[in-house]
């Protein structure tokens, strides 16, 4: 690899790690193997830079990360390839009192518990729109799928989510 193109990988892909490791800990479930699916895209990443040749550093990491989880997940046999299509962190709060700040964490756990029981792509197609904050164009390359495909995807996950929270708020209620 040339020095013209390390510095571009970690001028232009390294920022978006975060982003990276936060999609693959969503697909894979666990931290551990969240971090080898980060490294391997990273490797791919480092050996293909210098035939990048488009303006979304992040779509592009964020795509090489999915199809590495999704290759591993496969070969697992752990990967949840359909999805039932009648399957359907909010804000952060700025809370500084004890109460408050564990009535939010306890909302945040309770939103993530509700994530894991969603199929695996209505967390991919959650997380890449409300925690990155991808636009559908970005999120149609990334899952290779169309927008329309994106926007139905992402309501029927929506629709999920709160019918699993208000489930549990059911529940959980004397």
């Amino acid at each position: 690899m040339e020095r013209t193109d390390l510095e571009r990988f970690e001028r232009e892909i390294m920022p978006h790690l975060d982003g990276a490791y936060a999609l693959a800990r969503l697909l894979s479930r666990n931290d551990h193997d969240a971090e080898d699916i980060v490294q391997d895209a990273l490797l791919k990443a480092m050996r293909f830079i210098a035939s990048f040749q488009g303006l979304n550093a992040r779509g592009w990491l964020l795509s090489i990360v999915r199809n590495t989880a999704y290759s591993r997940l496969r070969a697992a046999g752990a990967m949840e390839l359909m999805m039932d299509d009648d399957l359907a962190e909010a804000a952060d709060a700025h809370l500084t009192p004890p109460l408050e700040s564990l009535i939010a964490a306890e909302q945040r756990q309770l939103v993530r518990t509700m994530l894991d029981r969603l199929p695996m792509p209505m967390r991919e197609i959650l997380l890449l729109r409300e925690v990155e904050d991808l636009s559908y164009k970005a999120i149609a390359e990334i899952i290779q799928a169309p927008i329309g495909t994106v926007m139905s995807r992402l309501g029927r996950a929506r629709e999920r989510l709160s019918a699993l929270l208000v489930q549990a708020a059911k529940e959980t209620t004397p």
